[in-house]
């Protein structure tokens, strides 16, 4: 028994070393779990500061030792400097069964303080004691999240003191508390959501909320650097998106691709552009509607009269129907991709991005749903338009299959660009189906196929039939 108790207040002085750190050092933006044997490695790297004078490292090594209250011991648990904190694994679970008591002992405290039930977001009585309740809570709920990233109960609870005080300096603070525990656990469900949730919040009452954006924005490239193929992370970078103006978006568009351009095999990456583009033309077509839409008869008929004075100029801008910067966006996509497929050989997200693109392509700028027969004024510049895209795909094909290589990577080029002139093929317009197969019989295609994949050339001359 007194094993137990003695075990039991040792994690107890633990968990308040662990407490103190963090508030001495609001800075923290690094966690990390290190083994017993690496914090000696640590103190002499760290100890061996190159520009630091002696006063800065006397002053340093003062502040570490008042925060982290070292025991006698030739042991430790913590390690704290520059704002990155480490943490022993030998007291991972003693500090966590610590954490997880404090913090449930507080919160049913607080709940039976307040005579309420479960139900969050209910207003509590102002209290004495609640203040204190209420900063024990978010004290332990702190440790506790870091400790075990998605202890659902913690993040809640941290929701319901943050909306109650509707404070916009806790929120940030939230944002950086989820920050701290994405360092160490990137793919934690329970850190995005709580992020997502707190710029849900301020989205509506905060003034630098587009500089918010575009730092949530770079933290996503900065984790997905260190965590390759992290759904959790670009699930919400797309989920920004909808915060996005026009302006921000075709920015988004432009500093993304130099990430995506050193990680073309991270289809995840591509996946975010295609959303930006779909917000980009998403836009438009609701622009388009409210105008088409209007209440205002004299704006409805001075819309009809400009439709009316583009159809007149057919042949130069009626055959796109789209605003020339969304047109421009995406053929300028298109050849980015082109330079990355024939620099980068054999990435299949690189032949997937493409089947969006040419989709974009064919269904947005190329054929008029409204006609379908390819005979009026517009349709023929249409038809020449979509003769000359489908020219330029069979040149990246041609450029893509004939490689006297036997290397993996060539082989898969031969691949990935065959079977994207296939599924081509099912995407045109029926009117033009027989001009791409005709083009496709020049190129010989049969024979590539047999070449690149044998045991799909079954499979393929049935497409080509």
């Amino acid at each position: 028994m007194s094993e137990e108790s003695s075990l039991y207040g040792k994690a107890t002085d633990l968990l308040h070393q662990l407490e103190d750190i963090l508030e001495s050092d609001a800075l923290i933006d690094e966690l990390g779990f290190i083994h017993p044997s690496q914090f000696s490695l640590l103190n002499e790297e760290s100890g061996i500061s190159g520009n630091l004078s002696d006063e800065t490292i006397h002053q340093s090594a003062d502040r570490i030792a008042s925060s982290n209250e070292y025991s006698k011991q030739e042991k430790r648990y913590f390690w704290n400097r520059d704002h990155k904190l480490g943490i022993s694994t030998d007291v991972l679970l003693l500090l966590y069964k610590a954490a997880k008591h404090s913090f449930m002992t507080a919160f049913k405290q607080y709940k039976m303080c307040g005579n309420q039930s479960d139900k969050v977001g209910r207003c509590l009585p102002a209290s004495v004691s609640h203040d204190h309740l209420e900063s024990i809570l978010l004290r332990h709920s702190r440790s506790l999240v870091l400790l075990s990233c998605d202890f659902m109960t913690a993040w809640n609870c941290r929701k319901l003191l943050v909306s109650k005080k509707k404070q916009v300096s806790m929120f940030v603070d939230e944002l950086l508390l989820s920050e701290l525990v994405l360092s160490c656990s990137s793919k934690s469900e329970q850190a995005w959501s709580h992020r997502r949730w707190v710029i849900k919040s301020i989205s509506a009452n905060c003034s630098n909320f587009k500089e918010i954006l575009g730092k949530e924005s770079e933290l996503v490239e900065k984790i997905a650097e260190r965590s390759k193929m992290n759904y959790r992370a670009w699930n919400h970078r797309c989920w920004l998106i909808s915060y996005m103006t026009k302006e921000q978006v075709l920015l988004e568009l432009k500093k993304s691709r130099i990430w995506a351009a050193l990680h073309v095999s991270d289809n995840c990456c591509f996946h975010y552009r295609r959303r930006l583009l779909q917000k980009i033309m998403e836009d438009r077509s609701n622009a388009e509607e409210t105008a088409s839409y209007g209440h205002n008869d004299d704006i409805v008929q001075e819309v009809k009269e400009k439709i009316m004075e583009d159809r007149s100029n057919a042949e130069e801008t009626a055959s796109y129907g789209h605003n020339a910067d969304i047109v421009q966006a995406v053929k300028d996509e298109l050849d980015w991709n082109e330079t990355l497929i024939k620099r980068y050989v054999g990435r299949e997200a690189l032949w997937l991005h493409r089947r969006f693109l040419s989709m974009c392509w064919i269904n947005n700028f190329l054929t008029d749903s409204s006609d379908g027969s390819y005979h009026s004024k517009e349709g023929t510049g249409m038809y020449r338009d979509l003769g000359t895209f489908l020219q330029n795909e069979l040149c990246l094909l041609h450029a893509s299959t004939f490689a006297d290589d036997d290397y993996g990577d060539f082989q898969a080029q031969a691949t990935h660009s065959v079977s994207y002139i296939l599924w081509l093929k099912m995407q045109v317009p029926k009117p033009l189906e027989n001009e791409l197969l005709e083009k496709i019989r020049d190129v010989d295609l049969k024979t590539l196929l047999d070449k690149s994949c044998p045991e799909r050339s079954s499979l393929f001359k049935y497409f080509l039939s």
